[in-house]
């Protein structure tokens, strides 16, 4: 607890595009992610603009990420599993053009969710120097 911790998502950050279609019409989807909203299990929420940034070894554990991270205040202790349940919902902003039209599929979302065992240590201070 009160150590900084890095949220990421793997696999690509990018657009992603596909068509359908039958003689004379085709319709092209074009899905685009826009932000990560994770729900961290302890009250808050935290809002990413991209991927974030994975911790890597040589980085200093005690580092705040450069773009997504979040510093837990208490222990999951005492909580289902000991765990906090945490959950991420990308949203994507879906446009589609064909036939000489076009439009956009509002609110569409991918979530994924894991757990996060946060314990507690506290340093014992003797000798009064």
């Amino acid at each position: 607890m009160n150590l900084p911790t890095w949220l990421w998502l793997g696999g690509d950050w990018a657009p992603v595009q596909a068509t359908a279609a039958v003689p004379g019409v085709s319709v092209t989807a074009r899905a685009v992610p826009a932000s990560a909203r994770w729900v961290m299990g302890d009250g808050s929420v935290v809002v990413c603009r991209g991927p974030g940034t994975p911790y890597t070894a040589g980085n200093d554990p005690a580092a705040p990420s450069p773009d997504c991270g979040h510093t837990y205040r208490v222990s999951s202790a005492g909580k289902p599993g000991e765990v906090f349940a945490v959950s991420v919902a990308v949203s994507w902003t879906v446009t589609w053009a064909g036939a000489g039209t076009g439009g956009a599929f509002p609110g569409l979302t991918t979530t994924g969710g894991a757990a996060f065992r946060v314990a507690e240590s506290q340093a014992l201070v003797t000798g009064g120097g």
